[in-house]
């Protein structure tokens, strides 16, 4: 059965994570992705690890079902064959370096004035505009000039988040953009020149603590494993020792809290914790008197007892735990892809649709195809050698 990007032809001049992420998704369901790469070295993410068989796991989650392009894009021959790739291409991504997309006429403008109908899409740090435009960004960098940091962690420390949340964020939105894009050309013939930076997508994230601070006049505090601003929400001790997460989202779940786990109604109307304001600010005393009931019951009980009365709640999993998670194995969402290295395992994506099972094809390795797409466009392998 044909998948829903069958027929579009993704060229991305990438690197790191957000530009592969956002090419990754639509290769998953059909489109072909040519991935252009340094000749020899590849992608600088192919080096940030070597922990699957030899690969970096970073690279092989971004990285599958694409073909991959040893080329110099600023020599005289990868110009020519840019020039004939292009006009071949429904969807262009970048992420150079700030200014060096412009340099080489790459940039999404350029490229929509010579190809009308590409949709072309340009991923910076900061932004083409403003005072950082030229300003290099990472992951980290950008979580720190968001605020991010300044509300993760606990009241002692600010802490990174552990996952490259900045670059998901970015590629997601540019997955986003393009598919907007591709819609907009479906019903109007017409391409689009789009960027999408790291700071804009942070700022997105950031809107609930900045909107908080701003007219709050306080910041988000820092609070570990707990909700900043719901309470109960987080960790608790049961009588086992081991740690129960939960949450109340609203007033029926706290009503149902305290009658059908703590199984005192005296507690749900308690002045200190009337409203979810009220618990927040008497937070230590909530969790005190929680864990204290908690102590009668193992951490099994207490899941139990939360599941009856409806009140979500979560173990505190390792990652190994984690990659056995029934949920994940149950519903077969782990696959098998080929690689340089052979076989290795991977998560299906997240969108299911019924009906249709996503590409899932090889991660590449550098330059592999290359001599197959020089051939489709009429150009001689050879001359890439003699450049």
């Amino acid at each position: 059965m044909n998948l829903p990007l069958d027929n579009i032809t993704v060229v991305s001049l990438e690197q790191a994570i957000a530009a592969p992420l956002a090419s990754r998704h639509l290769a998953d369901w059909g489109a072909r992705v040519i991935k252009i790469e340094r000749p020899g070295s590849g992608d600088f993410a192919r080096g940030y690890d070597k922990a699957m068989h030899g690969m970096s796991s970073q690279f092989v989650w971004a990285n599958r079902s694409k073909e991959s392009l040893a080329l110099d894009v600023k020599s005289e021959f990868g110009q020519e064959v840019l020039e004939e790739l292009l006009p071949r291409a429904d969807v262009f991504i970048q992420n150079l370096a700030p200014g060096a997309a412009k340099r080489l006429g790459l940039d999404a403008r350029s490229l929509i004035e010579r190809y009308p109908r590409i949709i072309a899409c340009d991923i910076s740090g900061y932004g083409s505009t403003g005072p950082y435009a030229k300003k290099k960004a990472y992951d980290l960098l950008v979580q720190c000039e968001t605020g991010f940091l300044s509300i993760n962690g606990t009241p002692d420390e600010q802490v990174k988040c552990g996952l490259s949340i900045v670059d998901i964020a970015t590629g997601m939105y540019a997955l986003n953009g393009i598919l907007l894009a591709l819609y907009r050309r479906e019903r109007t013939g017409r391409g689009t020149a789009l960027e999408v930076s790291l700071f804009d997508a942070m700022a997105e994230w950031m809107s609930y603590p900045a909107y908080y601070t701003r007219d709050s006049g306080k910041p988000v505090e820092r609070s570990g494993a707990r909700h900043a601003t719901i309470a109960p929400y987080g960790p608790f001790i049961a009588g086992d020792g081991k740690t129960v997460f939960f949450g109340i989202q609203n007033e029926r779940e706290w009503r149902n809290f305290c009658e059908k786990v703590l199984g005192d109604a005296n507690i749900r109307i308690d002045p200190r914790f009337a409203s979810n304001p009220d618990r927040v600010r008497n937070r230590d005393a909530l969790e005190a008197l929680i864990n204290q009931y908690f102590a009668k019951w193992t951490s099994a009980e207490l899941g139990d007892l939360l599941e009856r009365a409806a009140i979500a709640n979560g173990c505190m999993n390792t990652v190994e735990d984690f990659l056995a998670h029934p949920q994940l194995h149950e519903r077969g969402r782990v696959a098998s892809i080929g690689s340089p290295e052979g076989p290795l395992e991977v998560f299906l994506p997240p969108v299911i649709i019924d009906g249709l099972s996503p590409a899932m094809k090889s991660v590449p390795d550098v330059g592999e195809h290359t001599d197959d797409i020089l051939g489709e466009l009429g150009l001689h392998p050879s001359r890439l050698r003699i450049a």
